[in-house]
């Protein structure tokens, strides 16, 4: 019976049973750059950046050739790193599991020194120190080159346990000219080595000396490109005929994604099996419907970048001044706070800058920022009110939304100052919009145009477009390049309408809302 393929988002990602991207290629890459050199290296990405899914492919790709230990140490309680009696006990049964389980593997390894290994916890000589001698004289009888693979490698991050045993593996790595020890190790997990010792000895004396400085920096990308994406919907029309034009829909999966593994499979899993009639859904629209019902759900994903928010509250201030003051952030890799934002996913270098990873991560954020001040404040309390106004016939009335928006700032804050009003109005008018468009429409912050003059939101609501330049008032000339600016953005989202936001500090400003033409673009003026 043939397997029907589904798109999956739990655990492992199989060739045989879901639609994936294909990975050859970076195997290849892996194998050449790091395996055939014999490199011991870390896989740091996000949580459910298709680590698991690529040390699994890895590790089918290389049995051939070697003998491939592939342990999860998400498999090994609490209680097996607190001791080292303990952690050798455990790591030794897991290793016993395996080979069982494994036919070549057995043959490859199953030797006098294997079978010496795994009777000492009978013998009860249970140290490290006899464990790695063991595994030493394992790999110099194997048939083949001994590979070592650990999955979730920061299940073990508090506990010096797991120090020890980085250590032990850098010891024998340096001696391998003289002892035999593993052709490769591959530790796979969210911390990198460096950061999981900082868990375990915070204080500066200990906060760069890791016990895992043998390790090849791992530069091989994880996240799949529009191409790429196209390749897994190529699998998926053929089974399902659709009518979708796959360039298309890869581009907009990347758009939202860029690329990110677990993010890419989500979407398509929502269209494929929450929303009706496959063949006509592949659609843009329903691309954007899925973006909404993913950022409605609870995932594991989004619980762990609220929990990163409130566990680490200079990353949070770093995302919050980025997202709504328009601050350029210059990436350095020795700035801690950056460090920790790239190792869990939620920004990455973009040139000499730091940006947010993907968009629907940046709306993710916007939300979870809005909506702690939301509760508290007066302009998303009047929003909530007037939100049967904005609405006719099913359409949004964007002139209205900006006409409200206008009359509520001017009696809310209008006494404020410059300074305020530059920090806090373009926030002011997310939380006066998300309460409106919320449930039934998207939004999202063009992150190529946003600096700290200039912010484009767009708005998705009921299959129409807006988009929304906000900008700080620079005098007229500045304001006039603003208008051409968004005119030619217009073009390229082939909308004939835009709708400019200006906050004036100027004294004899004229606020209130007007429209003008620019070439053959309607644009509605919005001055506070």
């Amino acid at each position: 019976m043939k397997t029907i393929r589904y798109f999956n988002t739990e655990g492992c990602c199989l060739p045989a049973e879901h639609y994936m991207v294909p990975l050859d290629d970076r195997i290849k890459t892996i194998r050449e750059l790091y395996i055939d050199r014999k490199k011991y290296f870390v896989i740091n990405r996000g949580r459910q950046y298709g680590k698991t899914t690529m040390l699994v492919a890895l590790a089918a790709a290389l049995r051939t050739d070697f003998a491939v230990i592939l342990m999860d140490f998400q498999l090994m309680s609490t209680t097996s790193f607190v001791e080292e009696p303990a952690f050798v006990t455990s790591f030794v049964t897991n290793l016993a599991d395996l080979v069982a389980e494994d036919d070549d593997l057995a043959d490859a390894i199953a030797n006098e020194a294997y079978q010496k290994m795994t009777t000492l916890c009978e013998q009860q000589k249970l140290s490290m120190d006899e464990m790695f001698r063991c595994l030493s004289r394992i790999c110099k009888a194997a048939k083949k080159p001994v590979i070592l693979m650990i999955d979730e490698v920061d299940s073990a991050s508090n506990n010096q346990v797991f120090i020890d045993f980085l250590a032990q593996l850098r010891g024998y790595y340096l001696a391998r000219s003289r002892r035999p020890f593993f052709h490769s190790v591959i530790l796979a997990g969210v911390y990198d080595i460096k950061n999981l010792k900082l868990k375990i000895r915070p204080n500066s004396e200990h906060q760069y000396n890791s016990p895992w400085n043998i390790a090849a920096d791992f530069d091989v990308t994880m996240r799949f490109s529009s191409e790429q994406i196209q390749s897994m919907l190529n699998e998926y029309q053929t089974d399902h005929q659709t009518e979708m034009d796959i360039v298309q829909i890869a581009n907009e999966i990347y758009q939202y994604t860029s690329g990110y593994p677990y993010l890419v499979s989500a979407l398509c899993k929502i269209v494929d099996e929450k929303l009706s009639d496959c063949k006509s859904v592949w659609t843009r629209e329903y691309i954007v419907e899925a973006v909404k019902i993913l950022l409605g759900s609870r995932t594991t994903l989004f619980d762990s970048l609220t929990k990163h928010l409130s566990e680490f509250p200079e990353m949070k201030q770093m995302l919050y001044t980025m997202l709504f003051q328009g601050e350029q952030i210059a990436f350095n890799q020795y700035n801690h706070t950056i460090e920790l934002a790239c190792m869990f996913g939620y920004v990455i270098a973009d040139g000499s800058t730091v940006r947010v990873a993907n968009r629907i991560f940046e709306i993710c954020l916007y939300n979870l920022f809005l909506s702690e001040e939301e509760l508290a404040n007066a302009m998303s309390h009047q929003a909530k009110q007037d939100k049967s106004q904005f609405l006719s016939n099913g359409r949004l009335d964007m002139v209205r939304v900006l006409e409200k928006f206008v009359q509520y700032f001017h009696d809310i804050y209008g006494e404020n100052n410059e300074k305020f009003m530059e920090e806090q109005g373009r926030k002011i008018f997310l939380l006066y919009l998300r309460p409106i468009i919320n449930g039934t429409g998207n939004y999202y912050i063009e992150a190529q145009t946003r600096d700290a003059r200039r912010t484009d939101i767009i708005v998705d609501y009921a299959g129409e477009q807006f988009i929304i330049e906000m900008k700080i008032w620079r005098g007229r000339e500045y304001n006039e390049r603003g208008e051409k600016q968004l005119a030619d953005y217009l073009n390229y989202f082939h909308l004939d309408k835009g709708y400019l936001l200006s906050f004036n500090f100027n004294q004899k400003k004229e606020t209130g809302v007007k429209t003008i033409t620019v070439g053959e673009k309607t644009i509605v003026e919005a001055v506070v």
